[in-house]
């Protein structure tokens, strides 16, 4: 007993605060103290029961056994700050933030019974008060405060962050006001102008273009003075640059109110105007992006950007999260925080999405971390036609959230001061602390999923409630007339002064016939011109002086003398120097680090992301060494000259889809930057799939936007199985039409090295995919000499030079790493009947030169098409549609698969062996169906 008889000696207060601080995180007190908060915690939780808390003589039995003489008044502010802490950790689940429903129940309660407290205790002073801001206080006026807190319109969950920094900047952030704002009456009438703003322009759409789709953002137009508090403020805290992306709902009312897009362009779109620009095909309203600058209330200026999305929600995500990065990298590359990625989640999709999972992973990763961004949630309660109770497991919609231990703030929709005040938390916390932050603004859903729909026929009680209930403008206008704020007819004037000046707007949108596409981010893009695709063809010098690429061989060839590497890093460095000095033959790392050197030495910025990107999953890149004993990241591009563009890598997470969007978000917005996502093998693309639909393949024809992002797909079939064989290059060339993108697949080092600075030597971009090898990084003939690196130039056909034009009988086009599986062959058998002739790009198709050489071959009479792919998949149905010449193909394939390859390396093995026997001796048809599974 004695070891505890200093709790007789010292004020309640110290105990407090000290029991707070263990609360917090119990790691930050003393450690004796830490093992008596523990055993009295223990006490607690197993049972009320176990505490001698009547007893006369003030014992305590703690779980442990021991006995403590602790002073009733001690115990009770233990109990006390229990009781605060329960709030903290629990108050959110026991607030007034749904407007249109009740609340579901849980268990245990914040009741005082929960914590050993009682109505008798309600007017006990107890020095734990001063934890919340009230100073010593009686229990009645602490349970006041406290409800006011965290059980009013705003439920804050924030108790889970191992930072006791941060949690303590938020306990002080709401312990002001109790957590309420204290507008003065201008900010009031401001907030009411921005909310009227909001429920006139639905309110105008609806009767102007009556059920057209709009994705009305009616039952949660809090959102627009929400995101006019983060602007304004923003701008006065050094943000330079806002960059958004959202889905449908209430995106027209936003690109109105907060970007400034004329209300005479959107209606233009909602009268289904014809495009201005015959080249682009458009899209629908609600997915168009946005740039303007905004001059704030206080005259600070904020560059304002939206990105376009499609309806797959949550992929704009990981694309703003890309465009922020490459933002502050051209421009901030000291003070990311002067760009601010905002992302306005629906509810339905951030809780059923992975997207969101794999883009929140990014936020502290050096590779894509963006110093914070504020999430957004527009909670309607239900997605399409589905429950929430059916759209989730989980709590909340936002518990993603807690993964990287951001706070979340739940809001009532219908509070708009409530939810001004939460946004400016939101801010100011991303600010402090560069770190993500969650804001779920709960309303609900006016109309259907879109205004067509008959949301009563699944949800009948809910729209019967919310039919009856008013709009957030006029809840706050009551709220104001009865304050004193406003007079009767003020919302009525304000109303009617909005709408005149959108009727104005839609007379001046009615004498236009056309509709414009404004491209997206036209500042970044100053100088770049759109092409067609016959210019795409158009040659383009990628020569470089020999002494200076000498120049950039020495540096990418010696390592710095004081510093140790292992030895098989120095033998690999070593054998580089010598490739380029020594035996002229230079393997495809060296045409690849060659090709990124030289465009950094002319000023150009190279950044590559992707699975194990760094070393290369082949162990063929080594763009970044490691110092032995310390692990000292060494970049030798970045070691050329000090006037070089900056050279990036990084080792992405294990993701597809949400580093793809990223990476393709950098591009969009750093267009003097050769931007690589490089797939672990070709195959795993596939993940990101509708990355590559949406926007990679389709986002110039809809958006007006272009890309310059390059993806490498290691393809190729060496006996590894379904899913490490084919990069699915037969969708990827589906997907090509017109002038979208450049596809290749291309067999040595220099067409490497050519094809990369093409990508940035041209004043346009387009994406470039290309299929690149294995076993072709370590191929003893898949080198490329020093001239052709510095003389050549990127051939779309590569001939065949040994052939004897007289004696050539079967003309063989092939891509890729295959063309050496045939080559092989030739040499070995000599056929000098045979020509093999790689075609290097697959689109655009070069047509012209493929139909030159055939007819160059007068004496073949057998013209080949040999891939290593199924019939059904590579390239040969691309070839049939866009050259015209297909039909004098003898296709030599494997048969038709479902799966890319055979698992076996033995039947892979045969498979491949059949095609290549086919494409030297006709008779060897390999498409006769087998008489029994083991000929297959």
């Amino acid at each position: 007993m004695d070891k505890y008889s200093f709790l007789n000696t010292a004020h309640t207060s110290f105990f407090a605060e000290l029991y707070d601080k263990y609360l917090k995180n119990p790691d930050s007190v003393e450690p004796s103290w830490r093992a008596f908060f523990q055993g009295f915690d223990f006490g607690m939780e197993s049972s009320l029961d176990e505490l001698d808390l009547s007893s006369q003589n003030g014992m305590v039995t703690i779980a442990n056994g021991d006995q403590v003489e602790m002073p009733q008044s001690l115990q009770k502010e233990f109990q006390v700050i229990r009781l605060i802490d329960g709030y903290r950790s629990r108050g959110h689940l026991f607030t007034k933030t749904n407007p249109v429903r009740d609340r579901r129940k849980y268990v245990p309660t914040l009741d005082l019974e929960n914590f050993g407290l009682s109505d008798a205790d309600l007017d006990t002073v107890f020095n734990a008060g001063e934890i919340i801001g009230i100073g010593s206080n009686n229990l009645r006026e602490i349970i006041k405060h406290l409800q006011s807190i965290y059980c009013d319109a705003i439920g804050v969950e924030y108790m889970y962050i191992r930072t006791p920094e941060r949690i303590a900047w938020i306990q002080n952030w709401l312990n002001v006001n109790d957590n309420h704002p204290k507008y003065d009456a201008d900010r009031k009438k401001y907030i009411l102008k921005k909310l009227n703003q909001a429920v006139s322009f639905e309110g105008f759409l609806h009767t102007k273009y009556v059920g057209q789709k709009r994705f009305s953002l009616e039952g949660n137009e809090s959102l627009i003075p929400a995101l006019d508090v983060v602007v304004e403020r923003a701008a006065e805290m050094g943000v330079e640059q806002f960059v958004m992306g959202m889905a449908h709902r209430g995106r027209l009312n936003v690109l109105t109110n907060i970007f400034g897009k004329a209300a005479k362009d959107i209606f233009s779109e909602f009268d289904g105007k014809d495009y201005e620009q015959e080249i682009f095909d458009g899209d629908v309203k609600y997915h168009l992006g946005w740039t303007s600058e905004r001059k704030t209330n206080n005259g600070n200026k904020i560059k304002m950007n939206i990105a376009p999305n499609p309806s797959h929600l949550e992929t704009v995500g990981a694309v703003v999260e890309g465009i922020a990065r490459a933002k502050q990298d051209a421009h901030f590359p000291d003070d990311f925080s002067k760009v601010l990625p905002i992302i306005v989640h629906g509810d339905a999709a951030i809780a059923g999405q992975g997207l969101v999972y794999e883009v929140i992973q990014m936020a502290n990763l050096d590779g894509y971390k963006t110093n914070g961004t504020i999430h957004l949630v527009v909670n309607n309660q239900i997605g399409f036609t589905t429950n929430y109770l059916d759209a989730r497991t989980s709590t909340y919609c936002t518990d993603v959230g807690k993964v990287t231990l951001s706070p979340v703030l739940h809001v009532n929709a219908d509070d708009v001061e409530a939810v001004v005040h939460a946004s400016l938390f939101a801010l100011e916390y991303r600010m402090r602390f560069n770190r993500d932050v969650f804001l779920d603004l709960l309303g609900y859903r006016k109309y259907g999923h879109n205004e067509g729909d008959e949301p009563r026929f699944t949800q009948p009680k809910l729209y019967k409630a919310i039919a009856k209930h008013k709009n957030p403008r006029d809840i706050y206008a009551e709220r104001l007339l009865a304050e004193g704020v406003i007079e009767e007819g003020y919302v009525k004037h304000l109303e009617e002064e909005y709408k005149a000046s959108l009727e104005e707007e839609l007379e001046d949108s009615r004498k236009e016939d056309k509709t414009e596409i404004t491209p997206f981010m036209a500042d970044e893009w100053s100088g770049f011109e759109n092409v067609r695709e016959w210019e795409m063809m158009d040659p383009v010098d990628t020569t470089y002086d020999k002494k200076k690429l000498a120049t950039i061989a020495k540096v990418i060839t010696e390592l710095p003398q004081d510093k140790k590497f292992l030895r098989k890093v120095e033998k690999l460095v070593g054998d580089r120097k010598k490739m380029f000095f020594e035996t002229d033959k230079l393997d495809w790392a060296m045409g690849e680090l060659l090709a990124y050197g030289t465009l950094l030495e002319e000023g150009f910025g190279v950044r590559m992301s992707g699975q194990d990107v760094e070393r290369g999953t082949f162990s063929h890149r080594h763009a970044v060494m490691k110092v032995e004993e310390s692990e000292e990241e060494i970049l030798l591009l970045n070691r050329i000259s000090d006037k070089q563009g900056h050279f990036q890598i990084y080792n992405s997470l294990l993701s597809e889809y949400g580093v793809v969007g990223f990476d393709y978000g950098y591009a969009m917005a750093s267009p003097n930057t050769l931007t690589i996502w490089e797939a672990q093998f070709g195959d795993f693309s596939n993940g990101a799939q509708i990355m590559i639909d949406q926007y990679i393949s389709a986002a110039e024809d809809k958006w007006k936007l272009q890309n310059g992002l390059v993806m490498l797909l290691p393809h190729g079939y060496e006996g590894q199985g379904a899913e490490h064989s084919s990069a699915r290059m037969e969708r990827y060339l589906q997907l090509c039409a017109r002038d979208n993108m450049y596809v290749a697949d291309v067999s040595t080092p220099a067409q490497m090295f050519h094809i990369l600075r093409r990508q940035m030597k041209v004043n346009f971009r387009k994406p470039l995919i290309i299929f690149t090898p294995k076993s072709l990084l370590r191929h003893p003939k898949a080198v490329s000499t020093v001239d052709e690196l510095a003389s050549g130039k990127f051939q779309e056909v590569i001939d065949d030079s040994s052939a004897d034009i007289k004696k050539v009988k079967s003309v063989v086009f092939c891509t890729g790493k295959f063309y050496y599986d045939l080559l092989a062959v030739q040499e070995d058998q000599k056929r000098d009947d045979v020509a093999l002739v790689r075609v290097e790009q697959l689109f655009p198709l070069p047509s012209d030169q493929m139909s030159a050489v055939i007819e160059k071959y007068t004496n073949a009479d057998d013209v080949v098409w040999a891939q290593e792919e199924p019939r059904n998949m590579g390239a040969w149905s691309h070839l049939m549609m866009h050259f015209k010449d297909a039909g004098k193909f003898r296709v030599a394939s494997r048969r038709f698969y479902a799966s890319p390859a055979a698992g076996s390396a033995v039947r892979s093995k045969r498979r491949h062996q059949q095609v290549i026997d086919y494409v030297f001796d006709k008779t060897k048809d390999n498409m006769t169906r087998p008489k029994s599974s083991d000929e297959q």
